[in-house]
């Protein structure tokens, strides 16, 4: 059994290890009943980083909304591209 394992064999709570910040830094994050994963989820692999340059109020308005902001605004960009014609998207 290795220092990283939870199951142990003492019986006395005072012996227990310290619960360091390096534990909890391992420790899973759940909220409510859901297992909150850590770090970037994996993408679809269809994006594109770029950078580009929104006026300051376009930018905020869409970041209010919440988490998930840029993914809506993708939406709205996509929403008005759908409406032009194809022979003028160039």
């Amino acid at each position: 059994m290795s220092e990283n394992d939870t199951k142990s064999s003492w019986t006395d709570p005072d012996d227990a290890p310290e619960l360091d910040d390096a534990w909890f830094e391992r420790a899973d994050l759940w909220e409510g009943n859901k297992l909150v994963r850590r770090g970037r989820p994996a993408g679809s692999g269809t994006k594109v980083s770029t950078t580009v340059r929104f006026d300051a109020d376009v930018i905020g308005a869409f970041r209010e909304t919440g988490r998930g902001w840029q993914t809506r605004m993708n939406d709205a960009l996509r929403e008005w591209l759908q409406g032009k014609p194809a022979d003028r998207r160039s």
